[in-house]
């Protein structure tokens, strides 16, 4: 088969006998996606999408209406510097020669990263995004009689998963400073499958200790396994887990560069974990029988990228001074928020239900992100550049100013589509 191999294949496993083992990883990060999205119920507005953000799409209200071209869009924790210059120059290098296959262009990255984290080889894969890898490490670890325990509030990639496979679902809420609560985790359930972790959490941008993930590690039951999703962690200054990787921990980690590396549209993320447990990724079989590949462009912006030692320190200062500053902006005007982000997002208090407030928003072309049962009364907001959350603050102000007016002329108001990171690349 002609392909790219956006993995590291472990040494004693030939490239044919990979293939047939691993045929289900080319859909991994299109076709698994859709099936965690089959499981639940039609979107309605306002409601999760995984349309880009000018593409139109339909919702229970009718047809949902295209932003204009100007809306701020704070809604999708993407990165509005793009990817960096280095990124850039790393495609164009490598574009001309994209008609070949060019095997070997997505090993290099892969090396690259293991040699940054001191990963032995076989630790780790490269796909083309990060939803397709998160998908296969929750998918091929839970089922009907292996459980799935998350937090509550968190990314519904994971109760989403548990859907699709049948899977017990086990939501736990976070702890008064909003950390994964570890140990109301593990007596959730005697033995789940997984036990999944998003840190920093997606929607507080809060953290859970290290202390806290080894803690777990190592008081689990036998043959469950953590599943950490760091897509967020360089923008915070605490420990990541990686390095229990190399201690061959039950442990998965996914990574993407869709975040502080601003290339959510370039597609790439990678999974570190033992060779087992890589390996497991390949009993998810109902997606296409192929082996994806990532670009080479995407896989050349990667691994710039990585090895850009002034962009991760540059990109998390730039983020947190923006998010300070505005977070002192609305603790300034007594509005209550959740503290403690370290992520390029926080939640906010609108002491209303929150797709009201999104909607509200949207009047002056400010698209916030969703809110979660667990708080419905809370919008995420990611942050943006320092002109976007200027016109943020203002707009803020005006709709928390506004009392809800359930008239005729607002219940037929066109219904947009606000774009959002489920499911991410």
């Amino acid at each position: 088969m002609d392909s790219e191999m956006p993995i590291c294949l472990p040494s004693a496993i030939s490239r044919r006998s990979f293939l047939r083992i691993l045929g289900a990883t080319s859909a991994a990060a299109t076709a698994i996606p859709t099936l965690a999205q089959s499981a639940v119920q039609p979107q309605s507005a306002g409601a999760p999408s995984t349309a880009g953000h000018r593409n139109a799409g339909q919702s229970d209200m009718g047809e949902m209406h295209q932003l204009p071209p100007d809306a701020i869009i704070i809604s999708s924790n993407e990165n509005p510097l793009g990817p960096a210059q280095s990124a850039l120059s790393s495609i164009n290098a490598v574009a001309s020669t994209g008609g070949r296959y060019h095997h070997e262009e997505a090993q290099k990255t892969v090396s690259a990263f293991r040699d940054i984290f001191g990963l032995k080889k076989d630790y780790a894969a490269l796909f083309p995004g990060s939803s397709g890898p998160l998908d296969l490490a929750l998918m091929s670890n839970i089922g009907r009689d292996k459980p799935l325990v998350y937090a509550d509030p968190s990314y519904e990639q994971g109760w989403r998963a548990a859907d699709t496979m049948k899977a017990p679902k086990f939501p736990v809420p976070l702890t008064a400073d909003y950390a994964h609560d570890v140990r109301a985790m593990l007596k959730a359930h005697p033995s789940p499958g997984a036990y999944y972790i998003v840190n920093p959490n997606n929607p507080t941008g809060t953290m859970t200790p290290k202390q806290d993930i080894v803690w777990l590690l190592k008081n689990k039951p036998a043959g469950s396994i953590v599943i950490v999703d760091e897509a967020y962690h360089h923008f915070s200054n605490d420990e990541s887990v990686l390095d229990l990787v190399a201690q061959d921990q039950d442990l998965i980690v996914l990574r993407t560069f869709s975040k502080i590396y601003g290339m959510a549209g370039l597609r790439a993320g990678i999974a570190a974990a033992r060779p087992d447990l890589l390996m497991k990724f390949g009993s998810i079989t109902p997606a296409a029988r192929s082996l994806a590949s990532i670009s080479i462009t995407s896989s050349a912006a990667a691994r710039a990228s990585l090895m850009d030692k002034d962009l991760v320190p540059l990109r998390r200062k730039i983020n947190a001074d923006v998010r300070s500053e505005t977070l002192e902006f609305l603790t300034k005007h007594d509005y209550t928020i959740i503290p403690g982000s370290q992520a390029n997002m926080f939640m906010v208090d609108v002491k209303r239900p929150g797709r009201e407030f999104q909607q509200e928003m949207l009047k002056d072309n400010v698209a916030i992100g969703r809110t979660w049962a667990a708080m419905p009364t809370y919008v995420r907001v990611t942050v943006g550049t320092r002109e976007e959350m200027a016109k943020f603050q203002t707009c803020f102000v005006r709709c928390m100013d506004t009392h809800p007016n359930a008239t005729s002329a607002s219940l037929h108001r066109p219904v947009f589509h606000i774009p959002n990171e489920l499911y991410r690349s």
